[in-house]
């Protein structure tokens, strides 16, 4: 993932690969934030063995969406969206919200998975919990999937570790 700013905002880019029930697939994305770490677009390549894809999605900035120039109402109140196939997404809300410690956020997404890039809506909840050294720690939920973890960042509130998923060696 590279962050890189932009004027206001910051832009992410990256990509990923993975192999999952025997099917390999790769996808490549970009995501524009706004100043206040809002996402405003987010642009998404996949390819697997069943083909290539591409999804754009676009966003108001105020929680209403549109996927491929057509909106989306189901994705309403959704500030953030979060890639099935980066951890970096995770990095969004905790930028955005700067949660102090004891406090906690429901947080809905637009969701695209990997496989197909299919676009659903997913609830999420972040609850900041005591910092180890530099380090923020947040307990994650995500009801959907049944999951819950402590999710980890470094000082400037990049992901170092998401259990099951990623962790980062740098």
């Amino acid at each position: 993932m590279f962050l890189r700013p932009l004027h206001p905002g910051c832009q992410l880019n990256g990509h990923t690969a993975a192999v999952e029930n025997n099917e390999a697939w790769a996808v490549r994305y970009t995501v524009v934030l706004d100043g206040a770490w809002t996402t405003t677009r987010a642009h998404v390549w996949g390819s697997s063995a069943t083909g290539d894809r591409e999804v754009q999605l676009i966003s108001d900035g105020a929680g209403h969406w549109e996927i491929d120039g057509i909106t989306a109402p189901r994705l309403n109140g959704c500030l953030d969206v979060d890639l099935e196939s980066s951890a970096c997404t995770n990095t969004i809300p905790v930028h955005r919200l700067q949660l102090s410690v004891g406090r906690s956020a429901d947080v809905p997404a637009a969701y695209v998975r990997a496989a197909d890039l299919r676009v659903e809506r997913l609830e999420q909840h972040y609850r900041r919990v005591e910092d180890d050294g530099d380090r923020q720690r947040y307990e994650y939920r995500c009801p959907a999937f049944e999951f819950e973890c402590q999710l980890v960042y470094d000082a400037s509130g990049l992901v170092l570790d998401y259990p099951g998923l990623a962790t980062r060696i740098l």
